[in-house]
């Protein structure tokens, strides 16, 4: 790892569940409190409007998975907030279709398969992210993207296990979730293989999300469209982009928010991978008709920006990785896992 001062910072965690959360409040508490108590969309979703979705999802959350639960209540311990708001906003794509999450994901098999990311989130969060170095009890550890005021799994990450995770936001309409969307991919996290992480999201009860999955050993890369009480995974068997709005998903193509974004990025990317232009290169774009892969400005229409990239590259035995939060030049981190 670069021994450079990072934008995007590094944190290394361990303990009880718990413990972890509060020190990824403690780590986000500052950009929290300046950013998200005025922000139109928190105060929505702490609204008495939402408060008994959210108690049924809270309950649901407790039961099934307690150690997340656990992690939730000192993410808000550590943040200084009530529980109840910092579990909503956490909930934040299960309580309304469309949030500002996007993000854009490339997919190409072959003898070295690559999973590629950019990770879009609110602008005002730029600098304020880090990478989360997370050794859990009794769980493979992991190092993971994470947003302050939120727990990890949403965003890229890979395990001690040699799962790699990447996730896309999907805007889907009329979902009455029981467990939320990022619980679930907190969940997959713990997973000891790929038949381990489907089987949380089978039949997930959830807002949506696309899945990029793959594992050290394993060769496979698996795209999986889950929410709403459905999942539909596919091999990817040929180089493919997915940008935050469902292809396959049969609940999602009845009924989901694509945004122009959305839209544009995966008409350009589609036209660039045919090209055959590198994952790195097509993440980084910025030259395409409409609006952008890669985004910068001030003024997106969906309120994202791109806060961080990353490759990983399944190598024999290996996993190769490298983690980017600028527009050009070589990663922040990288390694070899």
């Amino acid at each position: 790892m670069s021994n450079e001062s990072p934008e995007l910072g590094w944190q290394t965690l361990s303990g009880p569940a718990r413990e972890i959360g509060l020190a990824l409040g403690r780590a986000g508490r500052a950009a929290v409190l300046r950013h998200l108590p005025g922000h139109p969309l928190w105060q929505e979703l702490v609204s008495d409007r939402h408060a008994a979705r959210v108690a049924r999802m809270a309950q649901a959350t407790r039961a099934g998975f307690p150690a997340i639960w656990a992690e939730i209540e000192g993410l808000a311990e550590g943040l200084g907030l009530p529980v109840e708001q910092v579990f909503a906003w956490n909930c934040r794509g299960d309580l309304l279709a469309s949030v500002p999450d996007g993000c854009t994901t490339v997919l190409v098999p072959g003898d070295t398969p690559t999973l590629a990311h950019n990770e879009d989130g609110l602008p005002f969060f730029r600098g304020a992210c880090f990478i989360a170095d997370v050794a859990p009890q009794g769980q493979p550890g992991f190092r993971s993207f994470c947003y302050p005021g939120s727990i990890p799994g949403h965003t890229f990450a890979f395990t001690d296990a040699g799962l790699v995770q990447t996730v896309n936001n999907i805007r889907l309409t009329g979902v009455e979730a029981e467990i939320p969307r990022m619980v679930l991919g907190r969940a997959v996290l713990a997973a000891g293989t790929l038949a381990e992480a489907l089987g949380i999201l089978q039949d997930a009860p959830s807002g949506a999300f696309h899945f990029g999955l793959m594992q050290r050993g394993d060769g496979r890369i698996l795209s999986v469209e889950y929410g709403g009480g459905e999942c539909s995974v596919r091999e990817i068997t040929a180089p493919a982009l997915h940008a935050n709005h469902a292809l396959y998903l049969p609940r999602g193509l009845a009924g989901q928010i694509v945004t122009d974004s959305s839209r544009d990025r995966q008409a350009w990317g589609d036209r660039l991978l045919a090209e055959g232009r590198a994952p790195l290169e097509i993440l980084r774009d910025r030259s395409g008709p409409g609006l952008p892969i890669r985004r910068d400005d001030a003024d997106d229409p969906d309120e994202e920006n791109t806060l961080g990239t990353a490759v990983f590259t399944l190598n024999g035995a290996g996993l190769d990785w490298s983690i980017h939060d600028r527009a050009a030049g070589p990663p922040r981190y990288s390694g070899t896992a």
